[in-house]
Parts: structure tokens; sequence; C-alpha cells
């Protein structure tokens, strides 16, 4: 049976997990991300094509794997065609991290550390944010986090199945980004095996020939399939996403975007905002640390712990690894968030003052439910205002209101992802140069136009329009 604390420390943490619902259901795809990968999605649960992810009609998509299209068109068959479908797969990735972080803690030291560690988890800001949108990190999040924590539980002695969970982990962190996530789980590992010639008999503990035959059987027929469909992904995607992307902070070769150049080191900064707000007591306890007579003996210490060594490594190896990199995003530091949690875990279990008692557990769950409170705030202001998010779905509503769905919508120059996705991409899209021919050609008829706000205010000094909708990027009009 759970203590009284423990038994709050679960509630708490099925709130958050419940809470995150709302934003779900309520909240529209916001460009570009999140609708892209919608409208992805959606493409695959309508043509049916299982191999090939489109980033348009015909248009192939070589920046990722399919877990987590594949995932979110099985949701989409399931459950129908709305923001819910797609997101659900995301929220049940985060759960089973929680489920494997619970485990692992559990195993390796105790239950209640275990909660602890589940509840800093699922309260920090990125992992609150993934938790429900429509991406591919929880995938390969989950991926990065069963085979380290595999390993880990290991170490201890647990060779049952964990070993070819290990295997699993790799398996689906390569359908859910890549090669990426051998550098993931092999970086930490490495290192930590470079620490001490006695740690590499831990190597022998793992089933490497059967278990690699495992991870070729899982991953193997994808990469092929989608090779022999589509000529030129594996080139594309081997260095381009993987090397070039890494190397050059504004690579001209993305097919599907711009690259996101940030400064060298950037990632760090990204981290404390991922893991606010536990980044700060992370950095309170560093320089506690770095201030102590007794920090030589207390590093010495963690780094003679094979576990906790391990953990230390985990949770700082992808802000490393990334250290170098221009070309980042603050979803590449989800993966360091798992042992990061159950190192805090460790250090308010051993407080001076108990967790459980009184004064410290009220701090800890205001903490714990900062994150899930801002949120639930930001939703509401958006469900409230709904032009000040980066969406088209109040712009689709109102062209389909006026128009009865019966008279054609025209984007001038492009249309958003939101735009292709909650119109189920039944749009023209119009050069404007040829918009002069067009509006001529279909005077006698009432059409409906879609431009940016700085395009619109030129068009109307020199032609009568009407305007009906203003968005956060666009502006619906018809032309009188």
């Amino acid at each position: 049976m759970f203590q009284k604390s423990n038994r709050t420390l679960f509630i708490i943490i099925a709130v958050i997990l419940v809470s995150r619902f709302i934003s779900m259901i309520l909240v529209p795809y916001g460009d570009t991300t999140e609708a892209r990968y919608g409208e992805m999605a959606r493409i695959m649960s309508e043509t049916g094509d299982w191999i090939t992810p489109f980033y348009d009609y015909g248009v192939p998509f070589w920046g990722k794997p399919p877990l987590s299209f594949w995932s979110q068109a099985i949701f989409f068959n399931i459950f129908g065609i709305h923001e819910f479908s797609a997101r659900f797969p995301s929220w049940l990735a985060s759960l089973g991290i929680i489920v494997i972080l619970y485990k692992l803690t559990a195993i390796v030291y105790r239950p209640s550390i275990a909660l602890i560690s589940v509840l800093i988890f699922s309260s920090s800001f990125i992992v609150y944010l993934m938790s429900g949108a429509v991406l591919t990190d929880p995938y390969l999040a989950l991926g990065t986090t069963l085979s380290l924590a595999a390993f880990t539980i290991i170490l201890q002695g647990n060779t049952s199945y964990w070993r070819y969970l290990f295997f699993i982990g790799i398996s689906l962190g390569m359908l859910a980004k890549g090669p990426v996530a051998l550098i993931l789980i092999g970086g930490p590992i490495g290192i930590w095996l470079l620490m001490s010639p006695r740690r590499w008999s831990s190597l022998s503990k793992l089933p490497w020939l059967s278990g690699t035959l495992l991870v070729a059987i899982i991953v193997l027929p994808w990469y092929i399939a989608a090779e022999m469909k589509t000529p030129g992904f594996l080139e594309y995607f081997i260095l381009g996403e993987h090397y070039y992307r890494f190397v050059d902070p504004g690579w001209a070769g993305d097919l599907y975007g711009t690259a996101h150049k940030q400064t060298h080191g950037t990632i760090w900064l990204l981290w404390i905002l991922a893991a606010f707000p536990w980044s700060i007591f992370a950095i309170y306890l560093l320089i506690k640390n770095l201030i102590s007579s007794e920090r030589y003996q207390s590093s010495i210490a963690v780094l003679k712990n094979e576990t906790l060594s391990l953990l230390v490594i985990w949770a700082i190896f992808p802000m490393l690894f990334f250290t170098m990199a221009g070309n980042i995003l603050i979803t590449y530091t989800l993966p360091a968030i798992p042992p990061l949690s159950i190192l805090l875990a460790l250090k308010l279990a051993a407080l001076k003052k108990p967790y459980h008692e009184g004064t410290q557990q009220i701090k800890l769950l205001i903490t714990a439910l900062f994150v899930p409170m801002l949120v639930l705030t930001m939703t509401m202001y958006v469900v409230n205002h709904p032009s000040s998010y980066p969406s088209e779905k109040e712009l689709i509503h109102k062209y389909k209101t006026v128009s009865n769905n019966n008279t054609a919508l025209v984007f001038i120059t492009e249309a958003s992802f939101s735009a292709r996705f909650y119109s189920r991409s039944r749009i023209e899209i119009l050069d404007p140069q040829n918009l002069k021919y067009f509006i001529n050609k279909n005077k006698d008829k009432t059409l409906y136009y879609v431009a940016t706000d700085n395009f619109y205010t030129k068009f109307t000094n020199h032609t009568k329009t009407k305007l009906i909708y203003e968005s956060y990027d666009y502006v619906l009009f018809t032309i009188l």
C-alpha cells in the first residue's frame, strides 16, 4: 500500500497527465511543424501509402522515418480526422517513458524515489509540451530511454527480457528519427565505458548477435522499401539530415524549410527552458557543489558509482553532442530529461527535511503544477483569441460558413499546412503574376481569396474587396 505522501504524488501525476488532454482537444494545429506533420499523417491515412510519408501529394518526405506518421495515421483511421487523434500517440509515447522511468528507478533505488522522478519528468516544460504535440521527438525519446534504462538495469544483474528491450529501444529510435538514435544511446555508454577498464565486461551481458539481428529485422525492411520506392531517400536522409544539417548551420540543401541556425552552445540555454522549472533546481545544486569544500570528494564518489555516473553522462550527453551544432531545436534536449529526473529525485529524497513533510511537499507540488497551469492558461487564451495563434482553423471555418463550401478557396502565393489540413487540401494556390488573369476569367463567380496581410493591403489600393476574416498570418477576402 502507498503511504499517504506517495498517494498524493500519484494523484498529482495523474492530474498532470490527464490535464494535457485539455489543450490536445481545444488548441488547433499550429504552423508550421505540428500542422505539417498532422497533414502528412492525414495524407498517409487517406492514400493508404504506409511506406513513404508525403510532404504534399506526390512530394515524398525524406526528412524523417515513418514511426510517428504510422501511429498518427492509424489513430486518424480509428478516431477520425481531428487534433486529438494525432496528438494522442505522443501522449502514449510519453506515458511509455514514464512507465520505463518508474520501473528503472524502482529497481535501482526504491518506489518512493521513482514517484518523485516521474513527477519531475511529467511536469518539465518540454515533456508537458511534447506529450500532446504532433512531433517525432517523443518517439525518439521513448527509444533512447528504453535502451539506456535497459542497460542500467542490466548493470544491476537483471538480464532477463531487458537484454532484448535494449535492442528494441534502438529499433524504435531508428524508425523514429534514424541513426541519431545510435549516437544518443551509444554515446553515453561509450563515455561511461572509457571511465574504467573494468566496465567493458558489462557488454558481455548483452546478446549482440541475436540483438543486432532483431534490430535488422525490425528496421531494415522499411529503409530498403523506402529507397526502392523513392530512389535518393537514403542519400538525402543519411548525408543531409545527419551530416550537413549538423555541420552546416545554414544548410541550404534542406528540402522542407529553412535550417534553424543558432549560436554554438545554444543547446544549453534551450535545456534550461526545456527542463524548467527543475533546471533551476539543478543549476542551484551544481553551484552549491562547486563552492562546497567537499566538491572534489563528492565528484569522485559519483564517478566511481557505476549507476550514478551513467545517469549523469546520460543526462548531459545530448547537450554535449549538440553543443557544436548550430542547427538545433529545443526538442533535441528531450532525451536528457529522464535521467535528470532521477538525479533530482535522489537529491530531493536526501534533503534533511524529507519531501513528504508538510512545507516541503507543498513546495514540491507547487513547482510541479507550475508548467501545467501555465499551459492551461495559454490554452484558454488561444481558445478565446484564435487569431492570436498561428493556425488557419478559424479562417477555414469562416470560409466554409460564408461559402457553404461550394466555391473555390484560392491561396495567393502559398498555403500554410494548417490551411491544407483543415481544408483537407481542397484549395487552389495561385501565383500572384496570374492573379489579374484569374480574376477576369472568374469575374462572374464568387470566389474567396487568402493572402498575407502585406499583400492584401497593397491589393486593396487598386481593387475593391470585402474583408471576411483576419488570422495570425493571413487575410480571407472576396473581390467585389
